[in-house]
């Protein structure tokens, strides 16, 4: 039993499903990828048992049949590879698989595809459809922001709240908290989900530019469909914390300022900053925003300032550089707007011109305590 395909476009696929692979699989036929030919379409499937992806292509075969391929083997003499037609046959007897290219052949064993765990199929789920720049949008303004704390399991993903034509993901590790909002969904579903951070960043990596994706979900899992792709992962069971009871809604003191120089003195002034706390102090006057770090353990000082505007009472504010410039750096606006009501309560970052009309972003940073 045998296909013959493209290797560069194989590899691609390959590429796209290979990330679903942990690290340190259970089992060791989760080292492998799936391949199914029905039909002359080659179905690959990847999983952790976790995170599973499938794609599907169009293949020359002769006969349909299932194989578990070992993944880094075939992707390691893809890649060496020069672009041309290869054929992968099988010999179900012994699983033994013969790659033939216009160089040579190159031998190595397989597993019986029916041993293969089972991809989780999509039933009674609730369904909604989206445009994939709107959702690559929304996945690259939030999961930065998620926590690597697994005694929060809550936190290591992004919030879907769905609520018809309106989704807003949230996320948060309890130092910064973003909300993405977007009407641009179709859909008569009221309901929310907690997204993995493996899962979403993969979705990040394969969802095409401008498409259409499907997104279904029961209690367990999500299924994100796009061209002849699906990506199925499983939901994290927590409660999500209630986001909404974080944000200050009275900020009287407001400031604008350029945001990639504000980002840029960021940068600098934390290279002075004690390492523990990446403490930066915001000196906010009307007129200047001055920006300054020390370190009196090793005598390191640094200061800054640049014009700003900014209407309220003067004030003085301490954040971690490394959150706050890693905010500026998601955000595409020239300018953004800062909201404070106090020193010890959060402040707020949101673009001043929104490039997008169809999306509302909110950033949210805690401070830090003032150093005497």
């Amino acid at each position: 039993m045998k296909f013959s395909i493209s290797s560069s476009e194989l590899l691609k696929q390959l590429q796209i499903a290979s990330g679903a692979i942990g690290s340190n699989p259970v089992l060791p036929i989760l080292e492998d990828f799936l391949f199914k030919v029905e039909n002359k379409q080659l179905t690959i499937a990847a999983t952790d048992l976790e995170t599973s992806i499938t794609t599907t292509i169009e293949v020359l075969a002769d006969d349909d049949f299932s194989v578990a391929v070992p993944a880094k083997i075939l992707i390691d003499t893809l890649k060496a590879l020069p672009q041309q037609p290869i054929t992968l046959s099988v010999n179900t007897s012994n699983w033994g698989i013969e790659i033939t290219s216009s160089y040579g052949k190159y031998k190595l064993a397989g597993e019986n595809g029916e041993d293969f765990p089972n991809i989780p199929e999509a039933d009674t789920v609730e369904t909604v459809k989206l445009n994939s720049q709107y959702l690559l949008d929304a996945i690259n303004n939030t999961v930065f922001a998620t926590s690597s704390d697994e005694l929060r399991p809550a936190m290591t993903g992004v919030y879907f709240q769905v609520d018809m034509n309106k989704l807003t993901c949230v996320a948060t590790d309890a130092h910064k908290l973003v909300r993405y909002v977007t009407h641009q969904m179709a859909g008569e579903v009221s309901t929310t989900f907690i997204v993995p951070k493996k899962a979403l960043n993969l979705l990040k990596n394969a969802l095409p530019a401008n498409d259409g994706v499907t997104i279904s979900f029961n209690k367990a899992n999500a299924f994100f469909t796009f061209g002849g792709m699906s990506l199925v992962c499983r939901l994290i069971d927590a409660r999500y914390p209630d986001y909404n009871a974080v944000i200050p809604i009275d900020n009287p003191n407001l400031m604008n300022v350029n945001r990639s120089d504000f980002q840029n003195s960021l940068k600098r002034i934390a290279i002075y900053a004690n390492k523990t706390t990446n403490q930066v102090v915001l000196d906010i006057t009307d007129k200047s925003l001055t920006v300054s770090a020390q370190d009196l353990d090793f005598s390191n000082e640094a200061t800054e300032q640049m014009a700003c505007n900014y209407t309220g009472t003067p004030m003085k504010i301490a954040f971690n550089a490394r959150f706050l410039a890693e905010m500026l750096g998601v955000l595409d606006s020239d300018e953004v707007k800062m909201e404070f009501s106090s020193p010890s309560r959060a402040g707020i970052i949101t673009p001043v011109e929104e490039t997008n009309v169809n999306r509302e972003i909110l950033m949210l940073v805690m401070p830090v305590m003032l150093n005497n």
